[in-house]
Parts: structure tokens; C-alpha cells; sequence
């Protein structure tokens, strides 16, 4: 008589198997959008079936919310790699600015995730309770870079965090998402390697500048 695996491996077959669907699903809806995603493709390269998928996400909808969840997940991860009573507030706030560019041009998956969100007015993260409050930390961050600056005279604009967090985003996330028609506009691909280190080193730059008062 065969032996049944134990919970714990039951488990973590079953946490790996809804990884191998999330990854599946971010290439699925990064590509093709929430509209135009099908889960019976997604089923197709998993080898599964439909109703597996569904088992463990309960619906597309579902899917897609649990998709961002983890793509938003794994930027805010990242951030948490600052120490920020470890760096001057200079050093910090660049740091900041340069794995946001660092992340956004390794996920591009992510940049697209956010632009179909956001065709969506996202519709899709109001409902999850999981991202109701994921940007609370980063705003935290910021604020605490900004506080040691200004009480260490580093920083003379008296910066509010979201405002800061927009200008680092705008940047990092412009360059990917608007990286093709940009290129047949203008004639350049911001994303090509030749650029890279002076655009990481811009928005850098551009973040610091601002705080210390500089004419931008």
C-alpha cells in the first residue's frame, strides 16, 4: 500500500505549484492585458487544466488581483534592503532612487502590470486587501530620509514623501514604459545599455538636487 505524502509536502507542492502559476499568469497578463489574458492559455503552458487554476485562485479576476499583488510585493522587498540609520540622508535617498531604477529595469513585466492597472483606474487593486496599505513602508522610508536631512541640513526643500516617491517613479517607470515610442519619436532607446549608468545616475541627480534646493 502506497503511502500518502505528509502535509508538508503536500503543502509545499501546493505553494510551489500556485508560484509556477503566478509566474505563468504575470507573462500571460503583462502581455496580453487583463482583457485580453485567457486562462485556457495560461492552463496550456502550466500542462493544466482550468479548473486547477481555479481551484487555487477561484476566478481570473482573482488571478490577476493576486498577479499585482505579488509584483508590488517583491518592489516594496526591495526596498527594504535600505538601512537607512546605516547611510547619510544623501546616500540613502540616492540609494533609494537607484533600486527603483534597478527594479524597473529588471521587471519590466511590472511597468507593464502597472499601465494595464491603471487603464483599469485600478479597478482591481481597490479590491485587495493585501495592497490596501503596501505603500505605507516606502512612505515611511522616505520620511525618515527626509527628517535626517533636513536635521542634518543635507536637505533644505521641505519635501512631502509621496511627492519625493512620485519624482523617483516617474522617471524609472517613464523610461520603460514609454521606451518604443519614444524610440520612434526620438530615435533613442532609453532602455539600451549605453544609456543605462547615466540615467541611473540622473534620476539620482535629479532627487538630490531637488532636496538640497537646487535650480531644476
Amino acid at each position: 500500500m502506497t503511502s500518502q505524502p505528509a502535509a508538508p509536502e503536500r503543502q509545499r507542492d501546493a505553494e510551489r505549484t500556485k508560484a509556477e502559476i503566478l509566474e505563468v499568469a504575470r507573462q500571460e497578463f503583462a502581455r496580453h492585458g487583463y482583457a485580453g489574458a485567457r486562462v485556457d492559455e495560461i492552463a496550456a503552458r502550466m500542462r493544466t487544466t482550468k479548473r486547477m487554476i481555479y481551484y487555487y485562485f477561484g476566478s481570473k479576476e482573482q488571478l490577476y488581483i493576486a498577479v499585482l499583488e505579488k509584483a508590488y510585493a517583491e518592489v516594496r522587498e526591495t526596498e527594504r534592503v535600505i538601512e537607512v540609520e546605516h547611510l547619510a540622508p544623501v546616500a540613502a535617498i540616492r540609494a533609494l532612487a537607484e533600486l527603483t531604477f534597478d527594479h524597473h529595469d529588471l521587471h519590466q513585466d511590472f511597468i507593464k502590470l502597472v499601465a494595464i492597472e491603471n487603464i483599469h483606474q485600478a479597478e482591481h487593486i481597490r479590491k485587495s486587501q493585501a495592497l490596501a496599505n503596501l505603500g505605507t513602508p516606502v512612505l515611511d522610508l522616505i520620511s525618515r530620509i527626509l527628517d535626517a536631512g533636513m536635521a542634518s541640513g543635507d536637505f533644505v526643500t521641505e519635501a512631502d514623501a509621496i511627492d519625493v516617491h512620485m519624482l523617483i517613479s516617474s522617471f524609472c517607470f517613464f523610461r520603460v514604459a514609454n521606451q518604443h515610442t519614444f524610440g520612434a519619436l526620438f530615435g533613442r532607446d532609453m532602455t539600451a545599455p549605453e544609456h543605462r549608468a547615466r540615467l541611473r545616475a540622473m534620476v539620482g541627480d535629479m532627487v538630490v538636487a531637488y532636496l538640497r534646493g537646487a535650480d531644476i
